[in-house]
């Protein structure tokens, strides 16, 4: 990168990102290798996005994170509830959402949106651990930059460039409980302007229940070439998965034995390919950026336990074009920054049912154009103002002649996205924030199947969100963060026990405090939290005044690191999360609730040479929990048991 474009970066992240005044101070002028951030731009890793959770590349190691959904829930203090199908991949949840958790946050992974247009969650377990660089959790609406069902909040998985990590290669193998295994190996190297890099990984475990077996094999690469203007590349991404699916317990089968089955001819298996184009390049004062990304999954479910046996294949395809602009320049000596962006999307779905004469088929199409302003307008107190709108048009198209409920619709749907932020920093390390917009979400086509008016789509949800908050820095390694926000939802979109189907909500809200802080207590020792409270909970209507199910008021994670200077090192987690409301309690009258729990997990290591040998433990206490249950109402059903203790050995 010359020397020249580097300042040009470093003006534009500044005037783009808030953060905390003492990092903003010790940003150099000579950057550091620049990356993906919430902008959707390049710029300084310090650079984090407003009030962001910054987890790094050296924490997620020193943690022993076996994937990226691990990583953002022990080092994030992410709240996440225990997956159905035996995969790490864990439905994480921003701001109480609960069952729709995966619905109402977006998560990209360098430049690219995974999150999907059915109800399943976005597959990070095929994200190699090792090609992590960072990872930003933003919470609360970002609908101007990331469109639908970015209310909850953002998830930015930035992986490392080839040139970031030439002439290197790693190897990795795990044992453990449960006939665990994993082994995964990868490799970077550049030539003059040309880098490549590739990883391949297995992993395979029986897991905590009878038949819960789960089977994954990954392989990525990457090509890139990249110049002082700029860089053009390809990557391509491919996992199999195969899954045993033990199904739901009733409480007092769970109480006899948490580990059975009462479905043990269950199964399912995912194929997911995902192929990317990117670039970006320097032209006449103004930054140009695109992904371009084509993706294919296939998702086969095979519920053969039941009196009703179901067999289905679900292929879906998605194109995904990104192009934008940003144009760096001064009004009245202030630093302003202008960003303006499309994102062009094509989803379609067919299934396969057995037995069925013709095939349900699904398809939705989208277009947006977005523009964000921001200014500088006090360099002495790093005072910033920023405004961006964003307007988004849906095409939707569904037909399924053998449904019960919904055969078929075709309609067009647009919405609109706002926001305004606001930093000042009134004290030497203390920054004050501020933002208020309004984010939205479309029902999927798996919502859209199952409605209360036979061929009517449901209503788009939309958010009023409002955020106040303070970061108090004295170092990069001692800082608090402090959030209060509110989300005000109408026509929220959400599954009703009562009536068997997907609908419209009465007005509802989550609102809450959220505390990040992190301190080194000792040259080798540093402790990290994470303390979130919200009240979700409906704001009229039938159930006015009653909480939202599945949502845990207080959650705390917690964690302590050793890193003396030998080649050891050990880190303890310890997570709390409160009780919670059953999945079909809207009326908030079961006896019980879902009970809270706490867990602990820990790792040490030892560098030998080039070698990291390490022990490492989940759930330590073998503590018997669920964060899954939904049929208090119907016998106490509707239980997925959690994990018990594991325990494993790694060598790296």
């Amino acid at each position: 990168m010359s020397s020249a474009l580097r300042p040009r970066l470093l003006a534009a992240a500044v005037s783009l990102c808030f953060i905390a005044p003492a990092a903003v101070a010790q940003v150099p002028q000579a950057l550091s290798p620049v990356v993906i951030t919430g902008a959707r731009f390049d710029a300084d890793p310090s650079l984090a996005p407003i009030g962001a959770t910054v987890i790094t590349a050296d924490e997620i190691r020193r943690a022993g994170a076996s994937d990226v959904n691990a990583a953002i829930r022990k080092i994030g203090g992410v709240f996440g509830r225990q997956s159905l199908d035996g995969s790490p991949d864990f439905t994480l949840d921003l701001r109480g959402f609960g069952t729709n958790s995966a619905q109402n946050m977006v998560i990209v992974v360098d430049g690219v949106r995974l999150s999907e247009n059915e109800l399943r969650n976005p597959v990070l377990s095929t994200i190699p651990i090792d090609s992590v660089e960072r990872i930003e959790i933003t919470r609360g609406g970002a609908s101007v930059l990331y469109g639908d069902g970015a209310t909850g909040g953002v998830i930015n998985i930035v992986t490392k460039r080839p040139d970031q990590r030439a002439g290197s290669g790693s190897v990795f193998v795990e044992g453990g409980s449960f006939h665990a295994g994993e082994a995964r190996a990868s490799m970077a190297q550049s030539w003059s302007d040309f880098s490549a890099d590739v990883s391949a990984g297995h992993q395979r475990t029986d897991n905590y229940r009878d038949n819960n077996a789960f089977r994954q094999s990954q392989l990525s690469g990457g090509l890139q070439w990249h110049t002082d203007a700029g860089r053009v590349g390809v990557r391509y991404e491919g996992a199999r998965q195969d899954s045993r699916l033990p199904g739901a317990l009733t409480e007092a089968q769970f109480k006899a034995n948490p580990r059975q089955t009462f479905s043990p001819n269950d199964y399912g298996a995912l194929d997911s390919d995902r192929l990317t184009g990117f670039g970006a390049y320097r032209l006449d004062g103004h930054d140009l950026a695109a992904e371009l990304s084509y993706r294919k999954r296939t998702v086969d479910s095979n519920y053969l336990s039941s009196d009703f046996p179901y067999v289905s294949s679900f292929d879906t395809r998605q194109l995904q074009f990104s192009p934008r602009v940003r144009k760096l320049g001064a009004v009245r000596g202030m630093v302003n920054e202008l960003l303006v962006g499309a994102d062009f999307t094509k989803w379609e779905r067919t299934v396969k049912v057995a037995g069925a004469p013709a095939d349900p088929y699904a398809e939705q199409k989208s277009k947006a154009v977005y523009l964000r302003d921001e200014l500088r307008f006090d360099p002495v107190h790093d005072g910033r103002i920023s405004a961006g709108v964003r307007r988004e048009l849906f095409d939707k198209h569904y037909r399924d002649t053998q449904s019960y409920a919904t055969t078929g619709y075709n309609l067009t749907q647009g919405l609109n996205a706002w926001e305004i932020q606001l930093s000042y920093m009134p004290a030497s390390g203390l920054t004050v924030f501020g933002k208020a917009g309004q984010s939205y979400r479309l029902a999927n086509a798996d919502e859209n199947a199952y409605t209360p008016v036979i061929n009517e789509a449901l209503r788009p949800q939309k958010s009023k969100d409002l955020e106040l908050g303070a970061t108090y820095a004295i170092d990069a390694a001692s800082k608090a963060t402090a959030r209060l926000f509110r989300s005000n939802l109408t026509d929220e979109i959400f599954y009703d026990p009562v009536n068997f189907a997907n609908t419209n909500l009465d007005p509802t809200r989550r609102q809450g405090f959220e505390l990040d802080a992190e301190q080194r207590i000792a040259p080798d020792w540093r402790v990290s939290a994470h303390y979130q409270y919200v009240d979700a909970k409906f704001r009229s209507g039938a159930f006015a005044g009653r909480q939202m199910v599945l949502v845990p008021e207080h959650t705390v994670t917690a964690r302590l690191s050793w890193v003396p200077a030998t080649g050891h090192s050990a880190d303890l987690g310890v997570q709390w999360v409160d009780d919670q409301r059953y999945g079909e309690d809207f009326a908030n009258s079961c006896a019980g609730r879902i009970p809270s729990y706490t867990t602990l997990d820990g790792r040490y290591a030892r560098t030998v040479g080039q070698w990291e040998l390490a022990v490492s433990g989940q759930n330590l206490t073998d503590k018997r929990y669920y964060s899954q249950a939904y049929s208090c109402l119907r016998g106490n059903g509707g239980i997925y048991t959690a994990d018990g203790r594991q325990l494993k050995l790694s060598a790296r």
